[in-house]
């Protein structure tokens, strides 16, 4: 993970214990992506749409949400990824992990599509890709209650990263040394 994602992995970790949650899920990732991490919040349809995620994020310990609080976070992730299913302890339930089964599979998604594309290291919007990608989880039921469409929000982040990529490549340059000033702090080298 690169640090920041450590630092949103942390922060739903907290959000978990404060909230008296039995487990970390996919909604507490969502919140702690949202608040800690830039390039995420550039992937919404402007503010107002971060603003109602956030706000339906906010309830969630305040009334909406709350049934959650005594289910284990179950979704079509536990179907669709073997390596969910395999990493679960005998309960099944994800207890003994501290993890719901649906926020295992997004972070297992998010290392995946680093991989994919070359890092080493997974970021955050990997795992809001991770995240928007399963239908059934809480998270979903948050983006779509808040009227983001999880689809279009993965094409976006696609969209992000790619241009990231490029970037990174474009900063890099030829290896002549003309590439962009951005790329080592924006100071000119100086030979001596």
């Amino acid at each position: 993970m690169t640090p920041s994602l450590a630092a949103v992995v942390a922060g739903a970790r907290r959000r978990a214990l404060r909230d008296g949650d039995r487990q970390i899920d996919t909604a507490h990732l969502l919140h702690s992506l949202v608040e800690s991490d830039p390039d995420v919040g550039d992937v919404f349809e402007g503010g107002h749409q971060l603003a109602r995620v956030l706000g339906y994020l906010a309830q969630r310990s305040i009334g909406y949400g709350l049934r959650w609080q005594r289910s284990v976070e179950d979704s079509g992730a536990r179907r669709l990824l073997p390596a969910v299913r395999e990493a679960e302890p005998q309960g099944g339930d994800g207890r003994a992990s501290g993890w719901s089964p649906a926020a295992v599979a997004a972070l297992e998604c998010a290392f995946r599509r680093a991989a994919g594309r070359g890092d080493e290291r997974a970021r955050g919007l990997d795992l809001l890709a991770g995240v928007a990608a399963d239908p059934e989880n809480r998270a979903v039921e948050v983006l779509r209650r808040a009227g983001v469409d999880p689809v279009a929000l993965v094409v976006r982040i696609e969209a992000r990263v790619e241009a990231q990529v490029e970037g990174r490549v474009d900063a890099l340059g030829d290896g002549s040394g003309a590439g962009s000033p951005g790329a080592f702090g924006g100071e000119p080298s100086q030979q001596v």
